[in-house]
């Protein structure tokens, strides 16, 4: 379901506010570009922003009303006067762009306005970027271009001149989990996926991801046995953890959630409970902060950080775990 203006304004509230000033004094340029990492909803603001221009009757001269059949054309994907350009395999292809120009040399169907999008404009080749230029130079009345791009740096810079720049910005740990939570994610899981990245799509792809439930419970069970003897932890690590989290990018996502488990005692030991993040093990935890020093949980965090750096390093992931556990054991009152 399409966000509305105010849940997006939440989640990039600076960028939300130029396109709404643009719009109420009537100075909407013809050409944006939307910058910033994926996940930070360039997409659905772009979307927002098309339907605020064709909407028929729209709230406070700005909202769209998403009852009017340009808006509700828009939000399916069928507007004759928008138009939406994405790599045709790695780049977008000078043919594209031509089509395009055609396309808008046309009077426009319903309007005498036209909108078109360009996904990753960093990737037209250098002929496409070329003819894109020349289109941007001699706009054709009501015409919009809004280009996205995480990779500004890779535009040619006249095209980039001739845009307003609309700079989104990474999302707060908050807003993930408010945007989570309105995708119907539940807010055990929001609390740590927020904490992981802040990118919107990638924590959405995490949270219905069987293989990152599984780790979540591997990486709890890898802590409650450090308090063993490290024989059963070793035991542990070629059983559950090995054959689970297999490539490199899985380990330093296991090691990250190891981590949050470390800082939660802390948070607990320190009196900041509201800080905690794997809120489904609470008791548990409180149990466990009791049983160690806010000295010691220092020193296995920062051991679990430097095996991060090792992974990195290309160290060999079997003999760094390894190295690993015995370091989180080491000096324990557990052992």
């Amino acid at each position: 379901m399409a966000k509305t203006w105010d849940e997006l304004e939440r989640l990039q509230p600076t960028a939300l506010k130029m396109l709404k000033n643009s719009i109420l004094k009537d100075r909407v340029a013809h050409a944006y570009l939307f910058e910033g990492n994926r996940g930070t909803g360039k997409k659905e603001i772009g979307l927002l922003m098309a339907k605020s221009v064709f909407c028929h009757s729209p709230e406070d001269g700005y909202k769209p009303c998403e009852m009017c059949v340009n808006c509700r054309r828009i939000n399916h994907g069928n507007h004759p006067d928008i138009h939406v350009v994405e790599p045709d395999g790695l780049s977008i292809k000078k043919a594209q762009i031509h089509s395009l120009q055609e396309e808008f040399s046309k009077t426009g169907v319903e309007s005498s306005k036209k909108l078109y999008t360009i996904v990753h404009a960093d990737r037209m080749t250098s002929n496409a970027a070329n003819s894109l230029l020349k289109f941007l130079e001699e706009p054709h009345p009501g015409t919009l271009a809004i280009l996205m791009t995480e990779q500004a740096q890779q535009m040619l810079p006249t095209i980039i001149s001739r845009c307003q720049i609309i700079g989104f910005r990474p999302l707060s740990s908050t807003n993930m989990e408010r945007g989570l939570e309105e995708e119907a994610v539940n807010p055990h899981m929001s609390r740590v996926l927020a904490q992981l990245t802040n990118n919107l799509e990638e924590a959405l792809e995490l949270s219905r991801d069987d293989w990152f439930a599984q780790a979540q419970k591997i990486v709890v069970k890898l802590y409650e046995v450090l308090k063993k003897k490290p024989l059963e932890a070793m035991v542990m690590l070629q059983e559950d953890w090995f054959p689970h989290f297999k490539e490199k990018a899985q380990i330093d996502r296991g090691l990250d959630l190891l981590l949050l488990i470390f800082k939660d005692l802390l948070y607990i030991q320190l009196g900041k409970t509201e800080k905690i993040v794997n809120l489904g093990e609470r008791s548990r935890l409180e149990q466990y902060a009791l049983q160690t020093s806010g000295r010691r949980l220092t020193e296995q965090m920062a051991a679990i950080l430097e095996s991060k750096r090792k992974l990195q390093a290309n160290m060999n992931p079997q003999l760094m775990m390894e190295e690993l556990v015995l370091k989180l054991q080491e000096g324990s009152s557990f052992v």
